[in-house]
């Protein structure tokens, strides 16, 4: 089943490829997979990951090969095989995916640049534009910005086989989620947590589509949180982990209370579930996505005033600015070979930007919901002391109830995090399939 979805996949990454050609004068298409790097003033390399466009290509990993496309033509790949006894070579062998290929294998970097087409109306797509132009591909080829657009765009659309890839990361993910939830209750630290979720996904940090973000109490209100304490018993675990699939990678984010937790926080939980479901409900082709985030505010404003945190909710508050503060965040954004992949922004497969309202400045996704989009729907509900603090100097300050805001306040932040798939009549949620509650 995999081969068949792969060769289609990869049948319609020609057939787009070949419009995108046409449609911006160019012969031919090259995309290299990337150049690895060390740190600064160092010899340790820096953790690789290939060029987006070539990875949407091929399965294949590593640094150095180059994907070569011209309309009509089988799609050749040159894979860089070198002889190394510093690092490990595997062979090739026979993966599911390389008769869609001519494949030749070259034992050095500049021997895979030999390979490289050279002429006026070639398109390079990756970061050693250097090296292409040295190789041939002319100043106007090098990432023209007109073919970029148009590849980035396709890239939102995702074939049958990439919904595939999407399926599995997100089952593994929701197995570390669970080992994730197991620990949490058994008193564990956050660096426990994520020993616990990386060993159940099956994967080395460097694996990941993204480092975790494992936040016990008052850290679940720091965004992108990157400790992990070694601290025991947390009476909030905020999670944010995904797994990695071929290339492509799950985002899931759960919280979870002990009956510890603040009774009223354990209620928000529980009610800010309720909001996410029916926003993934809201999910339909020809939606513009900026209506579902204007929904999840006045939806955070109802749970906010119902639970006595402010004393007025629904659209009033939302135009008053009273939720930003505790939802300060887009709802979500495209998901695919990159956690926050391409093209949520742009206007038209041609390029320009669709920004976000501008008292929603951190909205990743702005385009009209369409059939074949994967993005994440992830509401949040934060208690973040410099944002309260703006609001409380406020002509608004007298709207919140002070008092639990900072009974609140230690234990952090909420949000809730699925992975879906947009259809002609309506969503599959990848992460309710394989994590129900």
């Amino acid at each position: 089943m995999l081969e068949k979805l792969f060769h289609d996949h990869v049948a319609t990454l020609a057939s787009r490829a070949a419009a995108v050609l046409s449609a911006t004068g160019f012969d031919g298409l090259v995309i290299s997979s990337g150049k690895p790097f060390t740190y600064f003033a160092d010899d340790q390399d820096a953790p690789f990951r290939r060029v987006a466009h070539f990875a949407h290509w091929t399965p294949l990993a590593g640094p150095s090969h180059l994907l070569v496309f011209t309309p009509g033509s089988k799609p050749k790949l040159v894979r860089h095989a070198p002889e190394d006894y510093w690092y490990e070579q595997a062979p090739l062998g026979s993966p599911f995916w390389a008769s869609e290929f001519d494949i030749t294998e070259c034992g050095s970097a500049a021997k895979v640049w030999a390979q490289c087409p050279k002429g006026a109306k070639w398109a390079y797509i990756g970061d050693e534009p250097d090296a292409a132009k040295a190789a041939g591909i002319p100043e106007s080829g090098l990432n023209p910005k007109t073919v970029v657009a148009r590849l980035d765009w396709d890239r939102s659309l995702k074939t049958a086989y990439e919904v595939k890839c999407l399926e599995e990361a997100t089952h593994r993910a929701a197995l570390g989620h669970r080992a994730a939830l197991t620990a949490f209750g058994n008193g564990a630290s956050e660096l426990e947590i994520h020993h616990a979720y990386v060993q159940e996904c099956g994967c080395v940090d460097s694996e990941l589509p993204y480092g975790s973000i494992v936040a016990l109490d008052e850290k679940g209100a720091i965004l992108h949180y990157e400790g992990k304490r070694t601290q025991h018993g947390g009476k909030v675990l905020l999670i944010d982990a995904g797994a990695p699939c071929r290339g492509y990678g799950s985002d899931i984010t759960r919280t979870w209370c002990t009956p510890q937790a603040h009774p009223v926080f354990r209620q928000l939980v529980s009610d800010l579930d309720g909001l996410q479901r029916a926003l993934c409900d809201g999910v339909k082709v020809g939606r513009p996505y900026l209506d579902l985030h204007i929904a999840s505010h006045e939806g955070i404003a109802d749970i906010l005033h119902r639970n006595g945190v402010l004393k007025r909710g629904g659209a009033s508050a939302v135009q008053d600015g009273l939720t930003r503060p505790f939802f300060p965040h887009g709802l979500g954004h495209f998901l695919g070979i990159q956690v926050h992949d391409v093209s949520g922004r742009q206007a038209a497969p041609e390029g320009g930007v669709l920004a976000p309202p501008a008292e929603h400045p951190y909205l990743r996704t702005t385009r009209t919901i369409t059939a074949g989009q994967v993005f994440t729907i992830e509401p949040g509900i934060y208690f973040i002391p410099m944002l309260l603090r703006d609001l409380k100097s406020s002509k608004h300050q007298a709207d919140v109830n002070w008092s639990l805001v900072d009974a609140l306040i230690p234990m952090g932040g909420i949000r809730i995090e699925d992975n879906l798939v947009v259809t002609a009549t309506g969503h599959r949620n990848l992460t309710r399939e394989c994590l129900p509650d």
